[in-house]
C-alpha cells in the first residue's frame, strides 16, 4: 500500500476557507518525515482567492522548491479545477485515505486538494498521511497511462 519515503518538501496553500486546516495539515507532513512549505503569505487576508494559491503552490513544484503540494479551499474542487490547468501538475481532490494512497502510487499526482468544509482535522490529518508517504509504483501500465496523461495536456496548450 504505502511506504514511508525519504523527506521531501510539500509547499502547501490554502484560501480564506481552508486556513483553518493549515496548521494539521503541516504537522502531518513533518510526522510523515517531510518538509512542509507553506505559501501562503498571508493568513488572515480574506480576499486570497484559490486560483492564487494554485498558482503559487504550480510554480514552488515547477521550480523545484517542493517535490508535491497540498491545496485546502473549501471543498476542494476549486482548488483541483485550478492546479490542473498548470504544466506538470497532476492535482486530485481527496477525502479518504485510499485515494490519497492511490492518485499517488497509479497516477502520479503531485498536489493533493482538500475541502476544509467537507473534512475536519483529524481526517485531514489521515489523507495528508496517505498521501505523503505515498510512492509512485513506477509500473509499466501505470507508466503508460501518466505518458497518455501527459500527451492529453501537451495538446491542450
Amino acid at each position: 500500500m504505502t511506504q514511508r519515503s525519504n523527506g521531501i518538501t510539500v509547499a502547501v496553500g490554502a484560501d480564506h476557507a481552508g486556513r483553518v486546516l493549515q496548521d494539521a495539515v503541516c504537522e502531518a507532513i513533518a510526522a510523515a518525515g517531510h518538509r512542509p512549505f507553506v505559501v501562503t503569505s498571508e493568513p488572515t487576508d480574506p480576499s486570497v482567492e484559490y486560483p492564487d494559491i494554485a498558482r503559487l503552490v504550480g510554480a514552488a513544484i515547477r521550480e523545484g522548491r517542493a517535490t508535491r503540494g497540498i491545496l485546502i479551499c473549501g471543498s476542494g474542487a476549486g482548488m483541483t479545477v485550478a492546479a490542473n490547468k498548470l504544466h506538470g501538475i497532476r492535482a486530485c481532490v481527496a477525502h479518504d485515505t485510499y485515494t490519497a494512497h492511490q492518485m499517488v502510487e497509479h497516477d502520479n499526482v503531485n498536489v493533493l486538494a482538500l475541502g476544509a468544509r467537507v473534512v475536519g482535522p483529524e481526517l485531514a490529518v489521515e489523507v495528508v498521511t496517505a498521501f505523503a508517504l505515498a510512492s509512485f509504483s513506477g509500473e509499466e501500465r501505470h507508466l503508460r497511462r501518466v505518458a497518455k496523461v501527459s500527451e492529453l495536456e501537451r495538446m491542450g496548450r
